[in-house]
């Protein structure tokens, strides 16, 4: 069987209509990675040196699911999986907001605890929601963009491309909006390029992951969209 990097350019393909099971597994996937990343940020780690957050052992899965998105199904699939994926971040988040102001039983003494770990500033929301949009989004573009620009041609290149500007994104925003002033900018900026690196070696990591999804979709979807004619506005949830 030919790998993808020696298929010719395929013609462009409309977008599916309907929702397969294939379709709906890698949404569920990708939607459970992010809850669970924002969940598990709260504890920091280190790994050979660096400080980061424990969502990175799970995060980047949500870039990888949103490549195979773009790729097999295109962009405007994909833009409706992130905004999603931030309406059901915003339902965990209120509903664990509220079970933190709801009274506790009076033999609970979990309450402290509670707050710690699940108890996420505004500021730190605030930074983490326009990160998520503003990466995921990035990457579904760029990767799309790189599809039409290359033919189909060199998976590799294109996921390896898009993630490095969509976990940049990600790692600038965040770390900036939610750490400026509590922590020197020579700080910053070191987190900023550890989570940025050590999120794009996840994403080459996993690469023979990807090409494998990604093929096993295509065949089994009968899909590989092209986005020519596809109206890229970042906000645009049904078109």
């Amino acid at each position: 069987m030919r790998t993808q990097a020696s298929n010719p350019p395929r013609p462009a393909q409309t977008e599916p209509t309907g929702y397969s099971p294939c379709f709906v597994l890698i949404t569920a996937g990708f939607i459970t990675c992010l809850i669970t990343a924002n969940i598990i940020a709260v504890k920091l780690v280190s790994v050979w040196g660096f400080v980061l957050p424990a969502a990175i052992v799970i995060f980047p899965l949500s870039y990888i699911l949103g490549d195979v998105l773009t790729e097999v199904y295109g962009y405007g699939r994909a833009r409706r999986v992130i905004w999603l994926g931030f309406a059901c971040n915003l339902v965990a988040v209120a509903a664990i907001s509220l079970g933190q102001v709801l009274p506790p039983a009076a033999f609970w003494k979990g309450q402290a605890a509670y707050e710690r770990i699940l108890g996420s500033t505004p500021r730190i929301l605030g930074a983490s929601f326009l990160a998520y949009l503003a990466g995921e989004l990035a990457n579904s573009f760029v990767l799309a963009k790189l599809k039409l620009a290359t033919g189909g041609r060199w998976l590799w290149l294109r996921t390896i491309g898009s993630t490095l500007v969509g976990q940049g994104l990600d790692s600038l925003i965040f770390i900036s909006l939610a750490f400026a002033g509590t922590i020197p900018t020579s700080g910053l900026a070191l987190a900023v390029v550890a989570q940025w690196l050590a999120k794009s070696a996840y994403e080459a990591a996993a690469t023979p992951l990807t090409y494998w999804l990604v093929g096993l979709l295509k065949r089994r979807e009968g899909l590989d969209v092209y986005d020519r004619g596809t109206r890229f506005n970042p906000f645009l949830f049904w078109a």
